[in-house]
């Protein structure tokens, strides 16, 4: 059973920053699994925030966090995650949520991937 831990949300000021932490547990296949982060604010739709292959370190991001966050790995930590997030604005606000799958041979990991395994959240709160 594949679980997802979150941590690191929190409140901060306009123009901060925040990392947040995603741990996968659980997982004995396999190796280079998809992973990353979305967000849900009140009222609006989950959307993907930052997503990344662990096994060639590719990224994507949403257009409106690309060039403050970054997603990263943990080295020889497959199943280990990060966003940091830099110029924090109010409309980051949201809850973040931690996303897993398995890879697929030739398949992107990007906001099309469908992703089935998530954290239960970690609210990330930007006051101006």
């Amino acid at each position: 059973q594949i679980q997802l831990a979150e941590s690191g949300g929190g409140t901060v000021q306009a123009g901060g920053s925040l990392r947040l932490s995603c741990v996968a547990s659980g997982n004995k296949y396999y190796r280079t699994p998809c992973m990353g982060w979305f967000r849900q604010a009140p009222g609006k739709e989950r959307e993907m925030v930052a997503l990344i292959d662990t096994g060639d370190s590719r990224t994507y991001y949403s257009a409106s966090v690309k060039g403050r966050f970054a997603i990263s790995k943990q080295d020889n930590a497959k199943d280990t995650v990060y966003l940091q997030m830099n110029s924090l604005k109010p409309e980051d606000s949201a809850v973040y949520y931690c996303a897993f799958d398995p890879p697929s041979v030739g398949v992107a990991c990007d906001d099309r991937y469908l992703y089935n395994y998530w954290g239960q959240g970690t609210q990330v709160t930007v006051s101006d």
